[in-house]
């Protein structure tokens, strides 16, 4: 049996198909006025691959980039492929750190995104940056942007 590879029912763009126009054909929002908080995406090339493959380096890593962000570390998990390579996620009181490695191909793929003017997520950035030992790197980072609709809603706690 040979699968669908358009998938075009379970998400607006999964990455397959021939057009990526439907992506943005959202309801329109109106501009943001206000700043949840930053996110940075970081793409580790180059970088010492028995690191990328040592789970209890990378919980270790995970637990220093959220402190040296400013951010409460609520939980960590992690899980170890076989024959290779680790996924990590920080949860944070103020979002999440997660990890990706790849260590047959040196390459890590980290998200950081912290809410608050209180968080620095580029120090993240830079502490995992340093600490896999990356040989070059691609960073970028954008602000997450409070939506007037959500300012001005009525923000009161669901009662269940």
């Amino acid at each position: 049996m040979v699968m669908d590879q358009n998938f075009s029912h379970l998400h607006p763009n999964p990455g397959w198909g021939k057009s990526k126009q439907n992506f943005y054909n959202t309801k329109h929002i109106s501009p943001a006025t206000d700043l949840v908080g930053k996110h940075c995406i970081l793409e580790l090339y180059s970088c010492d691959k028995l690191k990328l493959n040592d789970e209890s380096f990378l919980r270790t890593s995970l637990e220093a980039a959220a402190k040296i962000a400013g951010a409460q570390l609520l939980n960590l998990i992690t899980h170890r492929f076989h024959p290779q390579g680790v996924t990590g996620l920080a949860l944070l009181a103020e979002s999440h750190i997660s990890i990706h490695t790849w260590p047959e191909t040196g390459y890590a793929a980290v998200d950081v995104f912290t809410c608050g003017d209180h968080t620095m997520p580029e120090k993240a950035c830079e502490l995992l940056r340093n600490e896999l030992l990356a040989e070059s790197y691609s960073l970028k980072s954008f602000n997450r942007e409070i939506p007037v609709e959500v300012i001005t809603s009525n923000r009161k706690p669901i009662l269940t």
